[in-house]
């Protein structure tokens, strides 16, 4: 199934309806994973003000988790909103997860009494009576499917929550969500480097008018092209102990973003465009999520929605990247 037509909102910046969840959000989703202490230290101030300024920009979509800083990304998101959302709480969509307890001894934890605990958190964390996406963060096989679903049902009934999704689920995960009510939305991971949800669990989400949001869509930086061979990580990023971040790999896949500037140039565009747009015009993907920790990084990301890329672009968008090394991310298992 094709998703929604897209629109533009007042702000000039791009719409469209999340699949069968109804909301109407911006395709670029401010996300804020970096400023949850995984990528090292940050500016709080330099943070609010990218926030800030993604509004200005017509940026709707905000997505966050309980997990990312222990509440701290939500503190701060519901700081950096806090004007909008008291001059007009629908003004914005927020998003934000929940079910998994990083550094403990079950790190993915979507029973009932965990999920209805971290909605209240995040519920004061944000300074919110209600959130508007509520996401299974990671999927918990030790607890039956039924169970998180009722659970999230239970919570859209009492209105803590309005809309309820997943994340980092396979088709089968799905299927089984699903049959105790529908999921409406799903964020996989999905970038140049990183496509395996073309084969699953994307399929799946298209046929059932599934709302996708993406996240890693600049490759955890490696789409940006401020990286080089050179670049370190602070031991409290996670990427210092990633192997996609390190040695060949890393070399090869410099070198991929390497050609792809210089298509990017051909453009008029910057390579953290490119990955972004290309993102976009893929079938079945509704809104790309993307972080920033100062304005003027958000607003090269935003601009991106209005980058046109033609069948033959993304051909040879494929043919560049084709040479580069497959890169995963982070886990609940793999962050303390």
């Amino acid at each position: 199934m094709r998703h929604a037509p897209v629109r533009s909102n007042p702000g000039g910046m791009q719409t469209i309806t999340l699949g069968r969840s109804g909301l109407n959000v911006s395709r670029i989703c401010f996300g804020t994973w970096q400023i949850g202490g995984d990528w090292g230290s940050f500016d709080e101030d330099a943070a609010i003000g990218a926030i800030r300024q993604a509004r200005e920009l017509g940026v709707t979509f905000f997505d966050t988790a309980q997990a990312y800083g222990f509440g701290a990304s939500e503190e701060l998101l519901g700081k950096a909103l806090r004007p909008d959302l008291e001059r007009d709480r629908d003004s914005v969509v927020i998003a934000t997860k929940g079910g998994i307890d990083p550094g403990s001894d079950r790190p993915r934890k979507a029973t009932r009494e965990y999920l209805r605990s971290g909605v209240e958190q995040s519920l004061r964390h944000l300074g919110v009576d209600h959130i508007d996406l509520y996401q299974v963060h990671w999927p918990d096989e030790q607890t039956p499917a039924e169970e998180t679903a009722s659970a999230l049902q239970e919570l859209v009934d009492e209105g803590k929550i309005r809309h309820a999704g997943v994340s980092n689920y396979d088709s089968a995960q799905l299927a089984a969500f699903d049959r105790t009510r529908p999921v409406e939305t799903l964020q996989p991971p999905y970038h140049l480097l990183r496509r395996d949800i073309e084969t699953d669990p994307l399929p799946y989400a298209r046929e059932n008018d599934i709302g996708v949001l993406v996240y890693s869509s600049l490759g955890s930086g490696l789409l940006t092209g401020a990286l080089t061979a050179d670049s370190t990580f602070e031991e409290s990023d996670w990427r210092s102990q990633s192997s996609a971040f390190q040695g060949e790999n890393f070399r090869r896949n410099l070198a991929v973003v390497d050609e792809l500037k210089e298509f990017a140039a051909g453009k008029n565009a910057s390579v953290s465009q490119i990955a972004i747009a290309w993102t976009l015009a893929k079938p079945g993907i509704h809104v790309a999520i993307v972080g920033a920790r100062r304005a003027r990084n958000i607003a090269d990301s935003v601009a991106a929605a209005d980058v046109q890329l033609t069948a033959d672009d993304i051909a040879e968008i494929e043919r560049i990247t084709a040479a580069g090394v497959p890169v995963t991310g982070a886990s609940p298992e793999g962050i303390a």
